[in-house]
């Protein structure tokens, strides 16, 4: 389990040893460093390989420069040499993405009619053969096989959303592609041991309730449409995840807890937009329609549809989400802190300080009463969650006496 802890202060306790304080804080650096390296690593390979596809800008050009740097780096590999295994790596995925990604690309530009009936199966065939490679067990080449194996999985599922977008394919169906994206990339990301893989499961699950986002200049948004549909299915996830986390393995434990993370944080982000705006439920999924084209007619016959469709809706006004998201937030800080779950808990705690902001300015920027209510509500809170927390540790103490 991994923990926050003091190292001085344990040892000035007499908690442990000064050599296990050493050995604490070197395997803490180590890792820190591993994950810089890998982040830039992985940028450097992404980036060649997106700029020599766009460069030499020729099927075959990029056909042969990308078997070539493939080549390179399998006879780095086959060579066994630790001091260039790193260039090893780097050279084989450059070359296999841009053979792979070149190919989605050219199938794409060039074969539309067939490009997702080829796409699909053979990104696949090659994820496949990857878990394939990757249950022998060998140490060389494992890191090139997982990366080879997340280019497979990511054509496969770009090849089945071709596919549904010719189809001219929505509602039901397309929920259904996004909950299977999630399986398959949150079991990627467990396969290979990548809790980053992992945390990227929560995009399309929240696309399956159309939650998503969006650039345009010098802006990013998120949006969702569904937010008080959104915030259960998220807080479903947080809670089977949270059980999983409790009673499988470690590897497993700290894949659901990352994922679990990112549910809440989206959560918090429904949650928001739902604050500032409220919510008429099921207005996008069971509701108007939306008008495809922009002609003024259509427009108006929408916007007929949807005031009836309000009138007898369910609504969440702005201001009882806003007290409904505080309520909750105040019990997930006191709970998160009490079982140790530090990072659902410094999302809880963000999320609580972003709330507090934006409705600082958003609804009470000149209503001073209300910050008096809020300050002196919160402090029979805090004094509760203290009482609470202190029961339950002694519940527990308790209970593991018996044991």
């Amino acid at each position: 389990m991994i923990v926050l802890a003091d190292t001085d202060t344990l040892v000035a306790d007499a908690i442990i040893p000064k050599t296990a304080q050493a050995e604490i804080e070197l395997r803490s650096r180590k890792l820190m460093v591993a994950l810089a390296i890998n982040a830039i690593l992985c940028f450097g390979i992404l980036s060649a390989t997106g700029g020599f596809i766009f460069w030499l800008a020729s099927a075959l050009s990029v056909a042969i420069v990308g078997m070539l740097f493939l080549g390179i780096g399998i006879l780095i590999l086959r060579a066994d040499h630790s001091d260039f295994t790193f260039f090893g790596n780097a050279s084989a995925l450059i070359g296999a993405g841009m053979l792979i990604g070149g190919a989605g690309i050219e199938l794409i530009d060039k074969y539309s009619d067939i490009a997702g009936w080829i796409m699909a199966p053979a990104g696949a065939l090659v994820a496949a053969l990857c878990v394939f490679a990757l249950k022998k067990q060998k140490t060389t080449g494992r890191f090139v096989a997982g990366s080879i194996l997340l280019m497979g999985l990511a054509l496969h599922l770009i090849g089945l959303g071709f596919l549904l977008n010719q189809g001219e394919i929505d509602g039901a169906l397309i929920s259904l592609f996004y909950l299977y994206a999630t399986l398959a990339t949150a079991g990627a990301g467990w396969f290979i041991d990548v809790r980053l893989i992992t945390a990227l499961a929560i995009v399309p699950f929240a696309q399956a309730l159309d939650t998503s986002t969006f650039y345009f200049h010098a802006a990013y948004v998120f949006y969702s449409p569904e937010s008080t549909l959104s915030i259960l299915q998220m807080l479903l996830l947080v809670i089977a995840l949270l059980f999983m986390a409790r009673t499988q393995s470690t590897r497993l434990s700290r894949h659901a807890m990352t994922l679990a993370v990112m549910a809440f944080i989206v959560a918090n982000l429904c949650a928001l937009v739902g604050s500032l705006w409220g919510d008429y439920i099921g207005e996008t999924l069971w509701g108007a329609s939306r008008y495809g084209d922009w002609d003024s007619s259509t427009y108006s016959s929408w916007y007929e549809a949807r005031d009836a469709f309000r009138e007898t809706a369910m609504f969440i006004s702005a201001n009882f989400y806003s007290v409904l998201w505080a309520i909750g937030l105040a019990g997930a800080i006191g709970w998160f802190a009490h079982s140790n779950q530090r990072g659902l808990f410094n999302t809880a705690v963000t999320f609580a300080c972003i709330h507090a902001y934006t409705q600082a300015l958003e609804s009470f920027h000149d209503e001073p009463l209300a910050y008096v209510i809020g300050g002196l509500a919160a402090i029979p809170l805090a004094w509760g969650l203290w009482r609470l927390d202190g029961w339950l540790t002694a519940r527990q103490m308790t209970q593991a006496d018996q044991l």
